[in-house]
């Protein structure tokens, strides 16, 4: 069975970082990183590494996002992706 971690955070992403620079950022890891997101009553769950996926959920600060990932090296990708998309959270 692969490992899988996973957090619910508040988007607070800092002004200097976009959304491509935390994609890119992720490319690394071997992990799967989901974020599931309600748009509009509709559930969405991206993969982190898709930038149209990324563009799908049209992240803002204040969102609630659910973010799992699952792979051999999924605590430290959980840790990075928190780290970017969620600055309390650090």
């Amino acid at each position: 069975m692969e490992k899988s971690v996973s957090k619910t955070i508040v988007v607070n992403i800092s002004e200097n970082v976009t959304i491509v620079e935390v994609s890119k950022a992720t490319q690394k890891y071997q992990s799967e990183i989901y974020l599931k997101k309600n748009v509009n009553g509709s559930i969405y769950e991206i993969n982190l590494k898709s930038f149209l996926g990324l563009i799908t959920l049209q992240l803002r600060n204040g969102d609630h996002l659910f973010v799992k990932v699952v792979g051999e090296d999924c605590e430290k990708a959980l840790e990075e992706v928190v780290g970017y998309l969620s600055e309390n959270d650090k």
